[in-house]
């Protein structure tokens, strides 16, 4: 039975490496070149930031400061697209 033992741990232990081969290939294929970080960072900021702004209007009734987010969430769109457009260049 050593034998046999022995034999499956090794199956078992090749079995595992090709898994973990297969899972490492698997990522290395999904992973997207990002050109400039810096303005990805950037974008991604001002997504949250629009998310957080966008929040605040929904919850406003006073129309002065409604006036003011909706300027916000303008002014955020227009430095979104573009760090968007530099991003695509």
């Amino acid at each position: 039975m050593g034998d046999a033992g022995e034999g499956l741990i090794d199956a078992e232990a090749r079995i595992q490496e090709r898994m973990e081969d297969l899972a490492h290939e698997r990522a290395q294929k999904h992973v997207r070149t990002v050109r400039d970080p810096e303005r990805l960072r950037v974008l991604e900021s001002l997504r949250l930031a629009r998310t957080e702004i966008e929040r605040q209007f929904n919850a406003t009734a006073h129309e002065r400061r409604r006036a003011q987010l909706q300027q916000a969430i303008d002014e955020i769109a227009r430095r979104m697209a573009e760090a968007s457009a530099a991003i695509g260049s």
